[in-house]
């Protein structure tokens, strides 16, 4: 059956010890082999990823950094985290790697931790523009602890607003700025932050956490050159394990890891950074290249396809793995909110998404944010994106008639049987 496809004889154990997680793992498995995911922050890992994270590093305790550890035993740990280490260096050409944050959320508060003081101006994009949580944001520990000021995007064009955070650095004098984004659609190039950090004297952190697969398979400008420190989480474009990392200028080193640890964090999750060290090799291999370009490829083409189903686009389109939809031209009455639900029964998994100046709260919002890693990881290439934007074109159309929606569910188990997740018997 689908358990000894997937998940091997450990499972069998699990079945008998547990039924009632070994239920659900298969109930998870099986959603994510019949429903598309179009959520823009997932992907699918490789098997050998999560063969990693479910290894016996797990077991061990290893506070500190390879050589300084506070606990004994640490041999393996140690060689382990090393190779994560030299690997994501090369991969992004960085001079300093700390592999050990649990999240991107953690790799920025480290960050800030290590670099900032309490009070001390920041400038980041605005999270109803396309920011992070970790950004700013007035109910996360970043907007408590720190002077957050928020810039923009442009309203005609809906690209980020230079000129506008040109004058707030001026203004502001930050001691940092935050560039980065969550649900922002178009290239983000280092050089204008670069610039304006510069005249201001403020140190620049670039938060990549969306765009560090497309960057290691040269789909996007990499910032690490730019920017005094860059933090991603390892799970999106990159498809490797949840998990953050953070890389820096050699002069920032001492001050990230000390506010790793001891300062945010205690012991990290080898196991994780054992699974993060197979996906920086996966991305070290040409074949990951074509990969992230294939991304941007098929996110293009989903959003032409979109337009032509008479939704608007945010900026009129994208340039990397995402999309967010304005769905107002389409339909006034249809918010992100009833979209995603409608969609969930059609069995199309994606999110409400603010647009920029929504009238509407974050918890219902105008648009839904759409991405492109897990179809293409599937397989899927340009000739699916026009079906794809046809199925929630036809369940949004026909979300009052349950008989209608669980048709377009239908085909989308017959588009999903035909791009398998996780096929192959162990």
């Amino acid at each position: 059956g689908m358990s000894e496809t997937f998940y091997g004889p450990d499972f069998n154990l699990l079945t008998q010890q547990d039924p009632d997680i070994a239920a659900v793992l298969l109930s998870e498995l099986k959603r994510q082999q019949t429903n598309l995911q179009l959520i823009a922050s997932e992907n699918f890992t490789s098997r050998a990823v999560l063969a990693a994270l479910g290894s016996t590093l797990s077991n061990k305790y290893a506070e500190g950094y390879p050589g300084k550890r506070y606990y004994g035993g640490n041999v393996n740990v140690d060689e382990i985290e090393a190779l994560a280490i030299s690997r994501v260096k090369q991969l992004f050409g960085a001079e300093h790697a700390n592999v050990q944050p649990h999240s991107g959320a953690s790799a920025n508060m480290a960050v800030y931790l290590g670099l900032l003081n309490p009070g001390d101006t920041v400038l980041g994009l605005s999270l109803d523009h396309g920011g992070h949580l970790t950004h700013g944001s007035p109910v996360n520990a970043s907007g408590i602890l720190y002077n957050f000021k928020s810039y923009g995007v442009t309203s005609g064009e809906e690209r980020i607003d230079f000129e506008q955070m040109r004058d707030l650095a001026l203004e502001h004098r930050p001691k940092m700025i935050v560039a980065g984004t969550t649900s922002y659609p178009r290239r983000l190039d280092p050089e204008p932050f670069k610039a304006i950090a510069d005249e201001v004297g403020a140190l620049l952190m670039f938060d990549i956490a969306h765009l560090a697969g497309l960057v290691a398979g040269g789909a996007h400008p990499n910032p690490v050159p730019y920017a005094d420190v860059v933090t991603f989480t390892t799970h999106k474009t990159l498809r490797g394990p949840r998990g953050g990392c953070i890389l820096s200028k050699a002069v920032h080193a001492q001050a990230i890891d000390k506010a790793v640890f001891p300062g945010s964090q205690g012991g990290p999750l080898e196991h994780a950074v054992a699974a993060k060290a197979v996906a920086f090799r996966e991305a070290l291999d040409p074949s990951f290249s074509v990969y992230a370009h294939q991304i941007v490829k098929n996110a293009s083409a989903l959003a032409a396809a979109l337009t032509k189903e008479g939704f608007r686009l945010v900026s009129g389109g994208t340039d990397t793995h995402l999309m967010v939809v304005d769905l107002r031209p389409f339909d006034a009455e249809c918010t992100g909110k009833v979209a995603q639900l409608v969609l969930d029964e059609a069995g199309i998994t994606l999110n409400k998404n603010t647009v920029p100046d929504d009238p509407r709260s974050p918890f219902v919002t105008s648009g839904v944010r759409i991405g492109t890693p897990s179809v293409t990881t599937q397989g899927m290439t340009e000739a699916e994106m026009p079906v794809i934007a046809s199925l929630i074109a036809e369940a949004l159309r026909h979300r009052d008639d349950a008989a209608a929606v669980a048709a377009v569910k239908s085909k989308v188990a017959a588009l999903c049987a035909k791009f398998p997740v996780y096929p192959h018997k162990l």
